[in-house]
């Protein structure tokens, strides 16, 4: 939120474990906070958790996110995000990992089941902005996107240049 008065900010922490099941972690979300509040919470829970990234969405505030994330702690790994779909819709992914066994809750999570009660096809019904539920869609969608191994590309003039560094 921009300001003290708007919706809860949405603070969830998710993880892979060694099986590649994503866990629901905490939630260490806020309300009531002014974006140094907020940022604050951020930044603590990314250092109690050893987190290695931060996803946030700019759709309100756009990139003055990442600076009030990076006035409170300068080497927060920061990930910008737009939302183009409907909460309900970018849901859709994480609730199948649920749904199929291969994400779970850990933790006394009660105000975040709350909300994810509230979601059903035809989009939310509960109460106010599902914050909680957004910030745990966002994070298990970063956990479950495939991120492809990091590799090196080969260029045609490298092979020559190899070739000719062999060469007798």
């Amino acid at each position: 939120p921009v300001s003290a008065g708007g919706d809860a900010c949405g603070i969830v922490v998710c993880g892979l474990d060694r099986e590649g099941m994503a866990w629901v972690l905490a939630d260490h979300s806020v309300s009531g906070l002014r974006p140094e509040g907020w940022a604050r919470r951020v930044a603590a829970a990314t250092a109690e958790w050893e987190a290695s990234l931060v996803v946030a969405e700019k759709n309100q505030g756009g990139e003055m996110i990442e600076s009030v994330l990076r006035g409170v702690e300068a080497s927060l790994p920061v990930r910008l995000v737009s939302a183009t779909r409907s909460k309900a819709e970018r849901a859709i992914p994480v609730a199948l990992r649920f749904e199929t066994g291969r994400a779970r809750l850990g933790g006394d999570l009660a105000a975040l089941e709350e909300e994810l009660r509230g979601f059903t096809h035809a989009g939310y019904r509960g109460a106010g902005s599902p914050d909680r539920a957004d910030a745990m869609v966002w994070a298990m969608s970063e956990l479950i996107a495939p991120h492809p191994e990091p590799r090196v590309r080969a260029f045609p003039w490298t092979k020559a240049l190899d070739v000719q560094r062999l060469a007798p």
